[in-house]
């Protein structure tokens, strides 16, 4: 099913969609699901029920479209991502990415779990995003033909996002760092070698999402703003044990103060 017809469904379900359209869709990391419940006249659609989405596999993500209000904005929320380590697909998120496009989306708000890749970012710290390094070889473009495939990459994350995101958590008293974002593929936890490689190489945290979405958005011609919730410290920086348990647990801690600042974010758009 194409993004096209996909959209036309789900207008079917959101009349609404027609007259306002949505002015903002976001992607949710590990453990911030819960975010969904705050999303007000929310109508929900299952990925099982959107033929060629993806089966976000991962425990801690719910694998639903969410469209509906906050704060008197009009927001699509995909609870959950397919992750390039789970069927080595860059570009598992195109079909999703194109059928927000198609319903009206400019602007893409991206949100992951990251470990910190040195000691000037701590645990339950959060992070804008500013570029990102692309350690994986992979692409989710590869085997595009069409010469939109060359992205302009210089510029991914919207200045002026960042500028809203910022004053968002200045004004909620909220500790907002910023930096460059590491895409591993994984699954496996990345060893000390490799963080400390990252960092050498301009790397603030490590992840293993987030990049291929980012380069899809681009291409499709959406604005971008990506934030990490930094739920550990990298292999080697600590002596506590790297699993996706941790990571859940931390991204949990933390989701009141992730909710408050997305929706004061919301607000000032």
């Amino acid at each position: 099913m194409t993004a096209t017809t996909l959209a036309q469904a789900i207008k079917t379900r959101c009349d609404w969609l027609d007259s306002t359209g949505l002015d903002i869709a976001l992607i949710l990391g590990s453990g911030l699901a819960g975010f969904i419940d705050n999303i007000d006249h929310a109508i929900v659609i299952p990925y099982s029920e959107l033929e060629g989405f993806p089966h976000a596999g991962v425990e801690g993500h719910q694998p639903d479209l969410v469209i509906g209000q906050l704060e008197g904005v009009n927001v699509a929320v995909l609870g959950g991502r397919a992750h390039y380590y789970e069927q080595g697909d860059a570009a598992a998120m195109r079909l999703p990415l194109e059928t927000l496009k198609a319903l009206g989306t400019h602007t893409l708000l991206l949100t992951n779990s990251a470990g910190t890749a040195h000691n000037g970012i701590s645990a339950g710290d959060f992070m804008l995003i500013n570029d990102h390094l692309n350690l994986t070889g992979a692409n989710p473009l590869i085997g595009e033909s069409s010469n939109n495939r060359f992205v302009d990459m210089s510029c991914a994350y919207d200045i002026e996002l960042q500028s809203l995101m910022k004053k968002a958590a200045k004004e909620s008293k909220i500790t907002l760092q910023q930096g460059v974002y590491a895409w591993l593929s994984g699954p496996s936890f990345e060893t000390p070698a490799e963080v400390r490689m990252a960092h050498i190489l301009g790397a603030d945290a490590v992840g293993m999402s987030t990049v291929p979405e980012v380069i899809l958005a681009r291409f499709l011609g959406m604005k971008v703003i990506a934030l990490s919730n930094i739920t550990n410290a990298g292999a080697g920086l600590s002596d506590i044990e790297l699993s996706h348990e941790h990571t859940q647990n931390s991204a949990a801690s933390s989701a009141d103060d992730f909710k408050r600042l997305i929706t004061h974010f919301l607000k000032l758009l």
